[in-house]
């Protein structure tokens, strides 16, 4: 019984495949191994080097939501200051868009402009 499988562009054995990560996991043992043993988790040793400065607060150093659409909001600044200017917020006025959106379209599609 043949546990290889061949193919056009080369074969597929897992006997090898078995051996391979055996001896990689005993590789990646052997590097953890030689390991700085003085390292402790519960010290100053997990804190991020920002260069001998002190680290600063999670507020600060978080990216607000605001902040990931600043580049796409300034860019489209033009767009979003006359779509402010007419949103009123009265849902007549969406009602009165969206019917006079739906009039142009309507009148595209069926006129053939």
């Amino acid at each position: 019984m043949s546990f290889t499988l061949t193919t056009p562009s080369g074969f597929w054995n897992p006997l090898f495949w078995v051996i391979f990560l055996a001896l990689f996991g005993l590789i990646s043992y052997l590097i953890y191994l030689r390991g700085n043993p003085s390292y402790k988790k519960e010290s100053d040793q997990v804190k991020p080097y920002l260069s001998g400065n002190i680290e600063p607060t999670k507020e600060k150093v978080q990216v607000k939501a605001g902040d990931i659409y600043w580049g796409f909001i300034e860019a489209l600044k033009g767009y979003y200051k006359v779509l402010e200017a007419i949103h009123t917020g009265d849902i007549r006025d969406y009602i009165l868009w969206y019917l006079g959106v739906g009039a142009i379209i309507t009148f595209i599609l069926i006129g053939g402009v």
